[in-house]
């Protein structure tokens, strides 16, 4: 696995949106979905608003590798279920970057369905 590079980190972190397709266990990746993504120091965090019966997420638990485009950056990642320690800095995250939304939007994204989902992005050279 490589680290982000500082205009990655931005690019993605920045981004409105990102697309995000899990691998399957043949190799192959999923259709990508549109997703909420958020920087927490020099990491990226996305969550699934539909909890973990989504299926995206789902797939994410089988191989725990994908593809992400945002920002103009197209990576190949590794999923890393993330230290529930860290939900409350995701959630302000959250709450701040995406303030302009209605509150009872910003509520689906840091309810406990979607806090029980949050997954690291790692970069990865190269898909396996």
């Amino acid at each position: 696995m490589t680290t982000w590079t500082s205009d990655e980190l931005n690019r993605i972190g920045t981004a409105e949106e990102l697309q995000i397709a899990s691998l399957r266990s043949d190799g192959t990746l999923r259709n990508p979905v549109t997703i909420w993504v958020v920087r927490h120091d020099d990491d990226l965090y996305v969550r699934s608003v539909n909890g973990r019966s989504a299926a995206w997420f789902r797939g994410a638990q089988v191989c725990h590798e994908g593809h992400i485009r945002a920002g103009g950056t197209d990576k190949d990642v590794a999923l890393v279920e993330a230290d529930p320690d860290i939900n409350d800095q995701i959630d302000a995250a959250y709450r701040t970057k995406y303030r302009r939304y209605a509150a009872t939007i910003i509520n689906n994204i840091v309810s406990p369905k979607a806090r029980s989902t949050t997954m690291k992005l790692v970069p990865r050279s190269t898909r396996s």
